[in-house]
């Protein structure tokens, strides 16, 4: 029986600073490319504008945020994996979340979340009067998803009170950024679209402080998912046995 001890070392400062380097640098290309469309036209150089669009699926932003997503899921799991090791409490609250962040990276490649927009807006106007303005609510996705951030926000009050108290502001800032902008700046997004569609500046802007939002909500949570390993552990340390 042979035993191998692998240690992981995180520098926390240096990834984030990567990170974060590489999130204005999609986002000045974004407002770049939004800038050459609406200057030179909408053929302009479409397939480059596309490719670094914020507000667009499957393309540089996306692959990036999925990444995060992923980074986060496995950071998660291995402090899960290690709070098991030292008998801490809690470790299955770890691992939902590390499971529900693997789910947000497939939401965010399949865009499932904006499929529902169609269904829940037919059903909204049929509960509505004829001509009814859907106001904040006419991307209707965000129903279900204020609804959900609500329900994991009382399932996790418990763990989330567990936690060392920089631990917790951390977490909570993390997720104001994030759901800031992936809810919050969606209602303004969709109040405005519906009232002078999505083709101008306004429109540009306040997508791009969206995606910028979630951005930075999700390279916080992941410092201070790097803070919490180096604080709390010397050394991680992976045991495998033969």
């Amino acid at each position: 029986m042979k035993t191998a001890i692998h240690e992981i070392s995180f520098n926390s400062s240096t990834i984030t600073r990567i990170l974060a380097a590489v999130t204005v640098i999609l986002i000045l290309a974004s407002i770049g490319g939004q800038l050459l469309k609406f200057t030179f036209g909408a053929d302009y150089l479409k397939r480059l504008v596309l490719l670094f669009n914020l507000d667009e699926e499957q393309n540089i932003p996306t692959y990036f945020s999925v990444l995060l997503m992923h980074f986060a899921a496995l950071l998660l799991a291995l402090i899960a994996v290690f709070n098991r090791q030292q008998m801490m409490p809690h470790v299955s609250k770890w691992a939902i979340l590390s499971f529900g962040f693997l789910l947000m990276a497939f939401d965010e490649s399949s865009q499932f979340h904006e499929k529902l927009i169609w269904p829940f807006r037919a059903l909204l106007k049929e509960l509505l009067a004829d001509g009814a303005a859907l106001g904040v609510f006419y991307f209707t996705w965000v129903i279900p998803g204020i609804i959900l951030v609500a329900t994991l926000a009382l399932f996790f009050l418990k763990f989330l009170l567990y936690l060392p108290t920089a631990v917790r502001i951390r977490f909570l800032i993390a997720a104001t950024l994030y759901i800031g902008g992936a809810v919050g700046f969606e209602l303004i997004g969709g109040r405005h679209s519906e009232l002078y569609g999505e083709e101008n500046w306004s429109y540009i802007m306040i997508t791009t402080i969206e995606e910028s939002l979630e951005l930075s909500g999700l390279i916080f949570f992941i410092w201070a998912l790097l803070k919490y390993c180096e604080d709390h552990f010397s050394a991680m340390q992976l045991r495998f046995e033969t």
